[in-house]
Formats: structure tokens, sequence, C-alpha cells
């Protein structure tokens, strides 16, 4: 097998220490911005507030990247996604018929919320 630099191994954009150094820089930052809003307030995760948005598509990316098995890519500890999905579900559920959807919505959206926490927890060893 041929090998390139040192560092490398092999010819992917993700195949290189510089490249698993970035991954990990973004999933810690995308972990950090979860941490942040799960212990703030808990009205910034609210459903129609900025974090309520962003903590699942943080989620989302992660469980993206996570999948593809990339060197770099750091996940929380299931224990700790657990927590934000307790966390999170009690501020949804409490807060989601003030904005009056439909019940279709709702039984959907929480779903998809569930599966977004429980999928990222089964990539991190739960």
């Amino acid at each position: 097998m041929e090998r390139g630099p040192m560092g490398t191994w092999g010819s992917g954009n993700f195949d290189d220490d510089t490249a698993a150094d970035h991954l990990a820089a973004l999933t810690d930052r995308l972990i950090a911005e979860v941490t942040e809003a799960m212990s703030d307030d808990p009205t910034g995760i609210e459903p129609d507030e900025y974090w309520g948005v962003a903590v699942p598509c943080n989620l989302e990316l992660l469980h993206l990247l996570a999948q593809q098995r990339y060197v770099g890519v750091r996940l929380p500890a299931p224990e700790t996604i657990a927590d934000w999905k307790s966390r999170y579900l009690a501020v949804w559920d409490r807060t989601i018929d003030g904005l009056e959807p439909g019940p279709e919505y709702r039984e959907q959206r929480r779903a998809v919320l569930v599966r977004t926490f429980d999928q990222l927890a089964e990539l991190a060893g739960g």
C-alpha cells in the first residue's frame, strides 16, 4: 500500500491529522453550544426560540458526522445526551401547545425530536 505524507492515511478530504483536528474543533463547538443552551434559562430552548431550533440541528449534525466514522469526530457521553433529552423534551412538552400547533405536527415533531436524541446516544455508545 502506498502511503501519503506523515499523518495522512488516505486520499479523502478527512484522511489526515489536520482534518481530524478540524473535525474535533467543529464537533467540540457544536457540543459546547448545546451544553450552554441546555444549562441556560430554559426559555431559551422553547420551540419558538433560536436554541429551541438550533439544539436539534446541532445534534443532527453531530449524528451525521459520527455516522461517517471520521477520525476526530467527538460525541458527548450517552448520559449527557439522555440528560439533554429529558430537559429539552420537558420544555418542549410544557410550551408547544401555547404555539397552537396542529395535533399531527405536534406528534410528528415530537417523534423527530426523540429520534434525534436517541440516534445520537446510540452512536455515542448508549
